[in-house]
Formats: structure tokens, C-alpha cells, sequence
């Protein structure tokens, strides 16, 4: 299968002027090999806060820390060479007030060289996303089902099933839309709503557990491929089962280790003579 060439990184002034065009290819990405991997079919690579659950094994992604997006941030560059990569804002990092989110902001940044940064909120976070905007710091925005607010949303379900929830996402898109952000996620939220809000804002909507109209998808990658098996989302579709595949190589390894089949006269050293 042929990959379309790309001229350089795509920035996020590019991913912007993707609306109502090609759809936006987005992946999340927490290591360098799966960047590697990823970097030549995506436009936006997301090392998203949700690798506290896919890698840590944490029940939310509260617990993340700014310290771990930075340190899987610069992971994930050092592989890319196309995708725009963004990094989450962890939960603490940019609540707070504008000033502390943008001195955070700075520093993924500036210690991961990664090209935007994504927190959740809407019409509440509008004012902290355009004082980051008008200070030189691209803001992905997340609105609809936000992971960081389970506690307070009482549990991970879908958004926009009432009138004045429905209200409220109409605001929130609003909001965002026109606060600076380069683009805005739509997450876990009911389909006819979704559409509605991408034909609302002028920015490009990344849905997720959303809509197919919206301007592009985002997947987590570990969901996607069947690495991650603890739950799998309804709005997740697996185009793979590598968990299965991990599972059946390492059966194969042990057997032959338990064996002594491994490792064979190919696999040793000989003395050179």
C-alpha cells in the first residue's frame, strides 16, 4: 500500500486548514517504535494522558503525572518525522489558573519539542486556551465525555442525551471554536449532536466515540490494534488482534525454551579461531 508523500512536519496552523477537506488521520503514540510505526500515515499524533491506563495499568488518568507526558512526549518525537504531535495537559497541570497553564504548557513544549498541547473543558477553559493562544502555545481543545472529570461525571458514558447536556456541548463547541484552538476533540458524544457541532464551529472536530462527519478520528492505538484488552469501548473498532498474537509468541517461546529448542546452533556464538 502506497503512502501519499507529505512536504515536511505538518504544523498545526495546517491541521486547521483541514476543515470540511481530507479527513484528519489521528493515532495516540507514547513510545518512539510505535511513532516510528505510526509517524507516515497519520497527520496528528496525540501522546495522550491515556497512557496511564494503556501503560501503567492506572483505573483513571488522573493520576498522570506532567512529568510522564514529558517524558513520553520527547519518546514519541524522536520518532516522528511527518505527524504534527500533541501532548495532553495532565489533570492539575492547567486548572489551576492561566498563568500555571502556561508556564506548564512551556514546559512540554519546550522539553519535548512536540508541536501543540490538548486540555479538556469547554466554555470554562475558553479564556485559559486564548490566553495560551495569544502567548504563542497551540491549543487542541476536548470537549463531550472528558476522562479527567470521571470522578466529578460520576464514571466514563456518553454525553449529550439530554436537553441541557445537549445545551451545554452547543456552548462548550462555541466556546472553544472561538478561543484560538487550532482544532477540538469530540469525544463519547451521541452522533447527531456531534455532526451538528462540527457544521457549528469553524475549527476542525477530531471525534471519538462521536461522529463520522466530524473533520477527523482519533483512536487510542493500543485499542485499535487489540494490545489494550481490559475493556474495549463500543466506539473502538479492531482492525487487528495483536494481543493474541503477543500471547501465542510467547507461548511458542516458552515451549521451546522448556524444550531446549531454543536457542539453536544459529542463534549461539562460535569461537573464532
Amino acid at each position: 500500500m502506497s503512502v501519499p508523500a507529505k512536504q515536511g512536519r505538518i504544523t498545526p496552523k495546517r491541521i486547521r486548514s483541514m476543515k470540511d477537506g481530507q479527513p484528519i488521520v489521528c493515532l495516540t503514540a507514547y513510545t518512539t517504535p510505535m511513532a516510528r510505526l505510526l509517524d507516515a500515515h497519520c497527520d496528528l499524533l496525540l501522546v495522550g494522558d491515556s497512557l496511564g491506563m494503556v501503560l501503567y495499568g492506572m483505573e483513571t488518568t488522573v493520576s498522570v503525572t506532567l512529568d510522564m507526558m514529558i517524558a513520553h512526549g520527547r519518546a514519541v518525537m524522536r520518532g516522528v518525522k511527518n505527524a504534527c504531535v500533541v501532548v495532553d495537559m495532565p489533570f492539575g497541570s492547567y486548572q489551576e489558573s492561566r498563568e500555571v497553564a502556561f508556564r506548564n504548557a512551556v514546559r512540554l513544549l519546550q522539553e519535548t519539542g512536540c508541536d501543540a498541547v490538548k486540555l479538556e473543558g469547554g466554555e470554562e477553559m475558553a479564556e485559559t486556551i486564548a490566553f495560551l493562544t495569544t502567548r504563542g502555545v497551540p491549543v487542541l481543545g476536548h470537549i463531550g465525555l472528558m476522562p479527567q472529570q470521571v470522578h466529578t461525571a460520576g464514571g466514563y458514558r456518553s454525553v449529550g442525551h439530554s436537553d441541557e447536556e445537549s445545551a451545554k456541548l452547543r456552548r462548550d463547541a462555541s466556546a472553544i471554536g472561538s478561543s484560538g484552538a487550532f482544532a477540538v476533540v469530540i469525544e463519547g458524544t451521541v452522533e447527531t449532536l456531534a455532526r451538528e457541532l462540527t457544521a457549528q464551529v469553524e475549527v476542525p472536530t477530531i471525534g471519538i466515540g462521536a461522529s463520522s462527519a466530524c473533520d477527523g478520528q482519533i483512536l487510542v492505538s493500543d485499542d485499535m490494534l487489540g494490545l489494550f484488552n481490559d475493556f474495549t469501548p463500543r466506539f473502538v473498532k479492531r482492525y487487528d488482534e495483536l494481543g493474541q498474537r503477543v500471547r501465542k509468541a510467547a507461548e511458542d517461546y516458552a515451549r521451546e525454551v522448556r524444550a531446549r529448542q531454543f536457542p539453536g546452533p544459529e542463534h549461539t556464538f562460535k569461537r573464532r579461531s
